[in-house]
């Protein structure tokens, strides 16, 4: 293949998750010929710092690929923003994007899927972005079905998709109940996704992820997903920025061991799937008194890491 996207990878302070996702990404056929952009966000406090330097140090041995650029921040900036902001400076220089973080482990197939999908969906204007990960449920899956929306473990896009993601989350709200579209939005009331952009406008998380979301779901947009998961996240361990009880399910979703020769389908959502995984998301949510233990724990974490 020619022209093959960029992979994008965001960093921390994990070097043994970070040393997994280039290892599994690295054995993708299509790695040598692809380019590898790090973006490794800096500490946020002195105690940060020796794993910090770990994963740069770590990242600074990396081959197996076209080439590796490396960028370090000195200071922090948080998932969020340096996602946002890597995400824009990528798409500007190379026109499309494969985006990964340090936590999640790819199939071998990963890199395929991803270019061939890019390439096949490039001029389809419904089509916002592909993606790696799919939830794991019972039922067999097509091989490939459109959602609505956008999503975020193992992604790819477009120019002319992120110049839709809308960065003030007051202004996404606003439109969603202007539209009257609340119950949609929240995958015909299975999953908060409401719930969780307020937090983000309060400021109670810094999600990047749920304001993506929102503006492919504005603009009426759809994301490409594959019938066996691609993404296998490792980073449901609590040591990652975004943990919760939900997370160790979803992180359990078995890779795809076969290849992946995808055929192009019809821009339109499969009613069937998307009401089979909006019933999964609901069973994911997560209980009022288990969301009470676990921001008791995340307080004391962080008093205990600021002593």
């Amino acid at each position: 293949m020619t022209n093959l996207s960029p992979i994008t990878l965001f960093v921390y302070n994990r070097p043994w998750h970070t040393q997994r996702t280039i290892e599994a990404l690295r054995a993708n056929e299509l790695a040598g010929q692809s380019d590898l952009i790090i973006f490794a966000d800096g500490a946020k406090s002195e105690k940060d710092l020796p794993q910090v330097e770990a994963v740069r140090n770590y990242i600074k041995t990396i081959s197996g690929f076209k080439s590796v650029k490396i960028h370090e921040k000195a200071q922090n900036c948080g998932l969020a923003n340096s996602i946002i902001a890597g995400v824009t400076q990528v798409v500007n220089n190379y026109g499309s994007i494969i985006v990964l973080e340090d936590d999640m482990v790819t199939s071998q197939y990963f890199l395929r899927y991803m270019n061939d999908a890019l390439e096949m969906y490039k001029n389809e204007e419904k089509v916002i972005s592909i993606h790696g990960y799919t939830l794991p449920v019972k039922e067999e899956l097509p091989q490939t079905f459109f959602l609505y929306g956008a999503d975020c473990w193992g992604w790819a896009t477009w120019k002319r998709g992120w110049n839709l993601f809308e960065h003030d989350g007051r202004n996404l709200l606003k439109k969603i109940d202007l539209l009257s579209s609340r119950h949609q939005f929240d995958m015909d009331g299975h999953f908060p996704y409401r719930k969780m952009l307020k937090d983000q406008i309060a400021g109670k998380i810094s999600s990047w992820a749920i304001r993506w979301y929102a503006s492919a779901f504005l603009e009426k947009k759809l994301t490409l997903y594959f019938g066996k998961s691609l993404i296998k996240n490792i980073g449901c361990d609590n040591s990652g920025e975004h943990c919760s009880s939900r997370s160790k399910h979803l992180g359990n979703a078995e890779l795809c061991d076969r290849k992946t020769e995808i055929k192009k389908i019809s821009a339109q959502v499969n009613i069937k799937i998307y009401e089979l995984m909006s019933k999964a998301k609901g069973k994911l949510k997560i209980p009022l008194w288990l969301r009470s233990v676990q921001k008791i724990k995340l307080i004391i974490k962080n008093y205990i890491s600021h002593k």
